[in-house]
């Protein structure tokens, strides 16, 4: 069988990458991270791969807007990217990945290719750096959270992570594809404000997929969590293995290998 090949896009500013490679490491898969210069000037080709990942960090600085420079790079040299996407391979944006997949219009999905939505500064007017409750959709398309349970816990870090839309037209499009994802909830698994929703996000989004289900978008961090020991309150989570966002990269694995 074939081993998957991850390809982890990095650029100025990118600061999860390894932690990122490690993760597909664990789960099989060969991870290559490559700058965004390498594939713009030929050296390394996007359709060899079967995965993309644009990791978290701070691309070039969020100099204008989080994610906003490496968003208008792909636009004016990385066309092939729709492409990859409509072959159905695993394309995941983490954090400011998210971030650059909703500047440049990849997600949410429209026919006409337009932004339609923006990741914009918390409420609370400063980085937020915490674990967070998400409720999953588990009626979603998307393959990233096979086997997954209905509520999971994963940290976030960011100053830009309130998802906000273009028109209310955007929100019931999402709600109507089953595109969101996740949702920041509360101890209970209900919609709660801050602390809980720790940017302000609309209709507390922290995750948003294309309709497919093989473009995933996601605020927390599923890197920072891929050993039990990686949780807080580890040593009671005796029941657990692995991290539950190892389980994220191993879906996008097994997919491709499968």
């Amino acid at each position: 069988m074939r081993t998957p090949k991850a390809l982890i896009l990095r650029a100025a500013g990118t600061n999860c990458d390894v932690e990122t490679a490690v993760a597909f490491k664990m789960v099989g898969a060969t991870a290559v991270t490559a700058h965004i210069d390498e594939v713009k000037q030929g050296r390394v080709r996007l359709m060899d791969h079967d995965i993309l990942v644009f990791p978290g960090g701070f691309t070039y600085g969020d100099d204008i807007s989080a994610g906003k420079v490496l968003a208008n790079e792909l636009k004016a040299h990385l066309r092939e990217l729709r492409g990859f996407i409509r072959s159905g391979r695993p394309v995941l944006g983490i954090c400011n990945g998210f971030q650059v997949l909703v500047k440049c219009g990849l997600l949410p999905q429209t026919p006409s290719n337009e932004q339609t939505a923006s990741l914009s500064f918390n409420d609370s007017n400063r980085f937020e750096a915490r674990w967070v409750r998400l409720r999953i959709n588990l009626q979603s398309q998307s393959l990233f959270i096979r086997g997954l349970p209905e509520i999971i816990e994963l940290p976030v870090a960011h100053g830009e992570g309130k998802f906000v839309v273009k028109s209310p037209k955007v929100l019931e499009h999402l709600k109507k594809t089953r595109a969101i994802l996740m949702q920041y909830v509360n101890e209970e698994g209900k919609f709660a404000g801050y602390p809980y929703n720790p940017n302000g996000s609309l209709f507390n989004i922290a995750a948003i997929t294309n309709p497919e289900g093989n473009c995933l978008g996601l605020m927390p961090h599923p890197e920072r969590f891929i050993t039990r020991w990686h949780h807080p309150n580890w040593t009671r989570q005796t029941f657990l293995k692995d991290g539950v966002g190892l389980e994220i990269f191993r879906n996008a694995v097994t997919y491709v290998a499968s």
